[in-house]
Order: C-alpha cells, then sequence, then structure tokens
C-alpha cells in the first residue's frame, strides 16, 4: 500500500511528510468505540435470554434457537470484527503530505487512496481526544467547502500521529500559502513567486 500511495504522488512534487498512525492508539480507539456499550448490552440480554430458554427448551427446539440466536448477535459479530481486523486496517493506513497534497490509504479487504489538494482545503483543525491524549498524539482534520451526500463537510483526515504539532504547522502554512496565491496572484506576488504553480520556498 505504501508503493501504490506513492506511486500517486506527482513527480513535481516534494513530500514533506510520510507515516502511519500510533498503534497503541489505533488499537485502544478500536477497542473502545461507541459501539462498544451497545454491543455489550446486546450481548449480555441475548445470552440471558438464551440461557434461560436452553434450561427450558427440548433439544429439537435447540435446533431453531441456535442458529436464532448468532443471528440476532450481528451487532456483537459486528464490534468484534472491528476489533479482530484492527491490525490490517492498520497496515492498509499510511499519511503522505506533500507541498500540494495530502494522500491518504486505508482500508480492510478493499483498499482506498483519498487525496486532497491544499487548494481544496478551507479549513485545518486540531483534534485529541481521550485516547489521543494519553498516548500523546493528535489528529488533523482537513476540511474542504465542498459536502456529501449528507450534507456534511468533505474533510481528509490524519489521526492519531505523535509529531502532531509539527504536522499541523506544516499542513496550516502550505494551506495558507496556497490560498494566498489563489486569491493575491501575479501582480500581487513577489517577483520570484509570480502565481499559483511557484514552488514554495520554506520548505
Amino acid at each position: 500500500m505504501v508503493n501504490e500511495l506513492k506511486a500517486i504522488v506527482g513527480t513535481n512534487e516534494k513530500i514533506l511528510y510520510e507515516g502511519k498512525p500510533n498503534v497503541k492508539c489505533y488499537i485502544f480507539e478500536s477497542i473502545f468505540n461507541p459501539l462498544m456499550p451497545f454491543a455489550l448490552i446486546w450481548g449480555f440480554i441475548d445470552l440471558s435470554i438464551f440461557n434461560s430458554s436452553f434450561v427450558a427448551s427440548s433439544q429439537n427446539n435447540l435446533l431453531y434457537m441456535i442458529p436464532f440466536f448468532l443471528i440476532h448477535m450481528m451487532p456483537v459479530w459486528m464490534y468484534l470484527g472491528g476489533i479482530i481486523f484492527t491490525l490490517r486496517r492498520y497496515k492498509n493506513t499510511y499519511y503522505i503530505i506533500t507541498d500540494r497534497a495530502i494522500y491518504v490509504s486505508s482500508g480492510t479487504f478493499s483498499k482506498t487512496i483519498n487525496s486532497k489538494p491544499f487548494a481544496e482545503l478551507s479549513r485545518i483543525n486540531l483534534h485529541r481526544g481521550i485516547f489521543d491524549q494519553f498516548f500523546n498524539v493528535g489528529d488533523i482534520i482537513a476540511t474542504t467547502d465542498q459536502f456529501d451526500h449528507r450534507g456534511k463537510s468533505i474533510a481528509i483526515t490524519i489521526a492519531s500521529v505523535s509529531n502532531y504539532v509539527d504536522i499541523y504547522n506544516i499542513v496550516k502554512k502550505l494551506q495558507t500559502d496556497i490560498y494566498s496565491d489563489i486569491m493575491y496572484p501575479n501582480a500581487k506576488r513577489p517577483e520570484d513567486n509570480p502565481g499559483y504553480n511557484t514552488k514554495y520556498k520554506g520548505f
């Protein structure tokens, strides 16, 4: 996946950062996700009902009950499946920041490569959840002015990285520089930086 991601980086782009999430934080966030309490309650209720039914049922009824409860516990299997495949998702997750765009690879079975040029980014935010603070990592969330079918802003995230302050500063500087080049091009810029396609000298 790393080679695939690097292959789509333009030959005229300079890689400023590449890396992966903090593995410990990534695993903890996968285990303690919002589905966890729902799955635990659902599993506890189902197992309690199954245990009571098992004691009171005949052998013939068990042939129908077992498949029913296996299907009925699907939320529990989904939660456990998410944990089991955490390391596979981690293996496919990689980040690259160039002087022109952000590239993120992800996926469990299918692999997805997402990229956003800095020209499309409007806001750069730094987020640190409970586990981020515990493991001393952070998330950089770059948002565009575009919206998806649910009306939410389209964003690209560099999650759970250790050197989050440095990465945030790099992304914020590039977003600001390129936005300035778009808003004040050519005659409004110095002679050694006459347009949007100019290579930045800050890095």
